[in-house]
């Protein structure tokens, strides 16, 4: 379906040659002269591939025709995670390279939204706070006690995050998913 270029925002799914893209950034420019100047900053959503486009005002771009459902992680095989579709119960396969950074949010059960194109899983976005237990956390040494002590610590997905002096191996922690983040304690591990 075709839409005004006016009315295309920042997570916009557009569909530019065949390809499906969301927009990251957005930029209006108005000129003294002329017409009104669009720049978009476009991901592409099958391969993540980053281009830059430029539309005026007036000008009618494709949206792409994605869908979002509630999908559970089950496992990885090889470069693929595998999803299940919670209503239809249909397995989808993501490549390593769709999924990026966000394979550190992922461990078996946990539920993400994923965008379909057509029958094709594209992507996923994870849950907004995800929990993961600490494998590995670095020594911290106390030089200063006026200000809050960070020390470095990896998840057990990988992920490595900066910590509050007291977490230990073990701990259960909480992430932002969306800054990659600490936010708290919940836990030890049983």
């Amino acid at each position: 379906m075709a839409i005004d270029i006016g009315d295309v925002h920042k997570n916009s799914k557009l569909l530019i040659n065949g390809v499906p893209y969301n927009v990251d950034e957005m930029e209006f420019m108005k000129p003294g002269k002329g017409r009104a100047v669009y720049r978009l900053r476009l991901r592409s959503l099958i391969d993540g591939v980053g281009i830059d486009m430029t539309y005026h005002s007036g000008d009618r771009v494709e949206e792409a025709p994605v869908t979002t459902c509630e999908m559970q992680y089950l496992y990885k095989e090889d470069d693929q995670y595998i999803f299940m579709n919670s209503q239809t119960f249909e397995q989808h396969p993501l490549s390593d390279k769709a999924i990026g950074d966000n394979k550190y949010y992922l461990k078996e059960g946990v539920t993400v939204t994923g965008m379909m194109l057509g029958d094709t899983l594209i992507g996923i976005t994870p849950p907004t706070f995800i929990e993961l237990t600490a494998v590995q956390v670095a020594v911290s040494t106390k030089t200063d006690t006026h200000t809050a002590q960070m020390k470095t610590a990896v998840m057990e997905t990988g992920l490595t995050v900066g910590v509050p002096s007291f977490v230990t191996e073990g701990d259960i922690i909480k992430i932002d998913t969306r800054t990659g983040t600490y936010v708290e304690r919940t836990g030890k591990k049983r």
